[in-house]
């Protein structure tokens, strides 16, 4: 299952190098909701290569997904980002604070309900 965050970069961690060839990058994103949250996440491979072209304070958008896994009775939760892009100026969320935009579609007319005679009540109590 796949999930999205738009938020601010808030920390680049440095490249780590393991001796099996994997490598990662971890970052931490800072979101754009009522009560921010900072949020981080590991890019993988590649994927931690494309990370060098953002500095901290870019809004991205990050595509990742959930991946836990079980080690000596311990569980862990990874946050696995696989896409990583700078936010358009036109999605930009709100600044922290900020009232979000609420439409304002106007509701359809309802027409009136007839009012019944005094003496119609069909009720049965």
């Amino acid at each position: 299952m796949a999930f999205e965050v738009k938020g601010t970069l808030k920390k680049l961690f440095d490249q780590q190098d393991f001796p099996s060839g994997f490598y990662k990058r971890d970052f931490v994103v800072t979101t754009m909701e009522q009560y921010p949250q900072d949020i981080k996440f590991s890019a993988l491979k590649e994927k931690s290569e494309q990370l060098g072209q953002y500095s901290e304070g870019d809004v991205l958008n990050v595509k990742f997904d959930l991946r836990g896994r079980e080690y000596n009775g311990q569980y862990y939760v990874d946050l696995n980002a696989w896409r990583v892009e700078r936010a358009d100026a036109s999605g930009a969320a709100p600044a922290p604070g900020a009232p979000e935009a609420v439409s304002a579609a106007p509701m359809p007319a309802v027409p009136p309900m007839p009012s019944a005679p005094a003496g119609d009540d069909d009720l049965p109590f």
